[in-house]
């Protein structure tokens, strides 16, 4: 065995396969990009107008999601309460149901983890507010219970889904339908975070209305 193969050998995985993490890296950021490509704008954009006139009303936005999901509601409500305020517009009223862990654990414990967002949302939530779910697979029993409560109460729904868009897709108002195959959580999860950002950005980019002209 010469040097090179003994430290060939010595040498860590990490580098030892290079080229099969450059290579699953190149998929990855060359699958995002397709994705990026075909982000459907003009439902973005629907969803934009659906969260402008709830901060115009003064009316509620409620956010959720599970595991990643959940990470990324938490972002976006912090966005919506804090960065859209550089707008000049009304602030948002915003809640995470995702954050409050003592409410979401005594409500899976004791009624189950599908009522875990419907239970807190009893609370609040009436007509004119805003409930937004974020879910790759669009089948979450308890995404699924919040939306059909809003519903009842005569609040707006708001789905941000991937894979087929499961049952959520067809059961909200608004929808962000990011198409991949079953099982691509990690590029679902980063385009409905980029999906969040731009909403972000189009409500910070708002600029306060102009009054409107006394009639003659």
């Amino acid at each position: 065995m010469t040097v090179a193969d003994q430290a060939a050998a010595a040498a860590p995985a990490s580098q030892a396969e290079p080229p099969r993490a450059a290579r699953l890296a190149a998929e990855y950021v060359a699958d995002f990009q397709a994705i990026l490509a075909t982000l459907d704008l003009v439902a973005l954009v629907r969803i934009v107008d659906r969260l402008r006139v709830a901060r115009d009303a003064g009316r509620t936005v409620f956010v959720a999601g599970n595991g990643g999901s959940a990470a990324t509601a938490s972002h976006w409500v912090n966005d919506l309460a804090k960065a859209t305020q550089r707008s000049g517009q009304r602030a948002f009223r915003v809640v995470g149901l995702a954050d409050n862990v003592s409410w979401l654990t005594a409500l899976a414990n004791d009624e189950g983890y599908e009522r875990v967002f419907a239970g807190q949302l009893e609370n609040f939530v009436g007509p004119g507010d805003v409930v937004a779910v974020i879910s790759a697979s669009g089948n979450s029993p308890n995404v699924l219970r919040a939306v059909e409560l809003a519903r009842g109460r005569g609040a707006i729904t708001i789905g941000f889904v991937g894979f087929d868009g499961g049952k959520l897709r067809g059961l909200v108002d608004e929808c962000l339908w990011v198409p991949t195959a079953q099982g691509a959580y990690g590029l679902v999860e980063s385009a409905h975070s980029v999906a969040c950002d731009i909403v972000t950005t189009c409500l910070i980019g708002d600029t306060p209305t102009e009054p409107r002209s006394a009639a003659p």
